[in-house]
């Protein structure tokens, strides 16, 4: 492997970008997603334009698609507790942000190629769950598959969030899930041929109300029913676990050693790579315009590439799933609602669990590389599709961090981005049929923790699709049950 740094800060060489290149990851945005160039202390400021000319020398891509990725804030290294002295109005909500969400990415990206007349199967959506269930269906069997996805892969939430993945949830349905996503995660090196980092510390939540303390007690009965250790524990048993915890405040917290993080980036292109080697398609840069319907099924999905006909659609565009859906007429519950989260340089490692305080939605942990990631709800967040970054969050979340961790006021902040939640009136995805639309599948709705349950999810409805047998899962969380009243709240949301 060639020596020639092409990126300081992270040690990328241009062979690491030329390899990127080979599997098939051209664009700038893609690229420093999968070498990692431009996520160091300097952001990109002396690597982005000497990958965008590789770029172009390699003719990797067109000259007008060597477009140079998203600058994220702040300007440069700054300390925690500076950012936590910004002045911060919680009675107002929050208002703009950087960068402005791109909603349009350049022509020159969309691929030459044709897309194919005709599939069995069109996903929407080129997420964690749009590429699991692409790559379970192929395992089952069924290539006819293509996968739809208006930007570069990693571009929505699977790509921004913290890659916390637990099994302390508050329902049954999810607490079994997530119990499988994780079993499936710990192989999935091994089946899928790439390293997700998967580091099981924990998760840590910490309760300051009676209220939430009781909601811990209760849910640990309900984990050990599955054979979950969760533990509730007491706030010096949680300093034991993590020293230097103030647990200002808290009552109570709750413990399971077997949750854990994972890297988000290679887990989505493991499903994409293995979803591509077995047949299925993956169309990056691909946007869906409409849909032709008749007779109570989608007979086409139109693009702005051309139309596919097809035998079955599924919906799994996450917060922009309400979108889509209203293009072939329907409406759904689901909302996005905007979430930040950052990084910070890397340390030495100190933090073995995800930390949360589920009164306030802060939540932390420290990834395989050092770094502080974290991020924190903000109640007065308006509904809307909306990525951009603000200082108030920033500030928000340096404060609550500090309360917890003193001693990191002096760590830097390198940078911070923010995706989008898809919010259901019940904190539970929508599942399975579409009423009036037989062959219009739903797969969203997943609000923050689609992620983490997308192995399990995906399994599940690749055998329903593919066997037509009952799966009582998409009964449960079916479209219907916001009609006919038969829902069941999902209540350990962080955020």
């Amino acid at each position: 492997m060639s020596k020639s740094l092409i990126c300081s800060c992270e040690d990328v060489t241009t062979d690491d970008v030329r390899h990127a290149v080979s599997r098939g990851y051209c664009d700038v945005e893609s690229v420093k997603r999968y070498t990692g160039f431009g996520t160091g202390i300097c952001q990109g400021k002396s690597c982005l334009s000497a990958v965008a000319a590789l770029l172009e020398k390699e003719k990797a891509l067109k000259p007008a698609a060597v477009v140079p990725f998203t600058p994220r804030p702040p300007l440069y290294p700054t300390e925690l507790r500076l950012l936590a002295s910004a002045p911060v109005d919680e009675s107002v909500p929050p208002v703009g942000g950087v960068p402005e969400a791109v909603e349009d990415y350049t022509p020159a990206l969309r691929p030459t190629e044709p897309l194919p007349a005709k599939a069995k199967v069109v996903i929407i959506g080129g997420g964690i769950m749009g590429l699991a269930l692409a790559y379970n269906l192929a395992r089952a069997g069924e290539t006819d598959v293509v996968v739809l996805e208006r930007g570069y892969l990693c571009a929505g939430a699977s790509g921004r969030n913290g890659g916390g993945v637990r099994m302390q949830w508050g329902t049954p349905a999810l607490v079994e899930l997530a119990k499988r996503s994780i079993d499936l995660m710990k192989g999935f090196a091994r089946e899928l041929g790439i390293n997700v980092w998967l580091r099981q510390g924990g998760y840590l939540f910490m309760a300051r109300t009676a209220a939430v303390a009781k909601k811990l007690e209760r849910n640990v009965t309900l984990h050990n029913r599955f054979g979950v250790p969760t533990r509730l524990i007491t706030p010096d048993a949680a300093r034991d676990i993590v020293p230097g915890l103030t647990m200002k405040n808290c009552v109570a917290a709750s413990f399971n050693p077997e949750d854990g993080v994972i890297f988000p980036w290679p887990f989505l292109w493991g499903y994409a790579q293995g979803a591509r080697k077995l047949g299925v398609r993956v169309e990056t840069y691909t946007e869906v315009k409409g849909f032709d319907l008749s007779g109570g099924q989608v007979r086409k999905v139109r693009t702005d590439r051309g139309d596919i006909a097809c035998d079955t659609v599924v919906l799994a565009s996450g917060a922009w799933s309400p979108e889509v859906a209203r293009l072939a007429g329907v409406q759904l519950p689901n909302e996005p609602h905007r979430h930040e989260i950052l990084s910070t340089e890397p340390l030495k490692p100190f933090l073995g669990p995800l930390v949360s305080v589920l009164d306030s939605g802060l939540y932390f942990s420290q990834s395989m590389r050092g770094e502080i990631v974290g991020g924190m709800g903000d109640p007065k967040e308006p509904a809307g599709l909306n990525m951009g970054s603000t200082l108030r969050f920033v500030s928000r979340f340096a404060q609550a961090l500090m309360e917890q961790l003193p001693h990191v006021g002096h760590v830097k902040v390198l940078r911070q981005w923010a995706g989008c939640y898809d919010v259901t009136p019940d904190n539970n995805p929508i599942l399975g049929r579409t009423p009036g639309l037989d062959n219009l599948l739903q797969m969203s709705g997943f609000v923050g923790h689609g992620f983490m349950m997308a192995p399990a999810v995906a399994e599940r409805m690749a055998k329903w699709m593919a066997t037509g047998e009952s799966d009582e899962l998409f009964t449960r969380f079916s479209l219907r049950r916001f009609s006919e009243g038969s829902i069941e709240r999902e209540d350990m949301i962080i955020g």
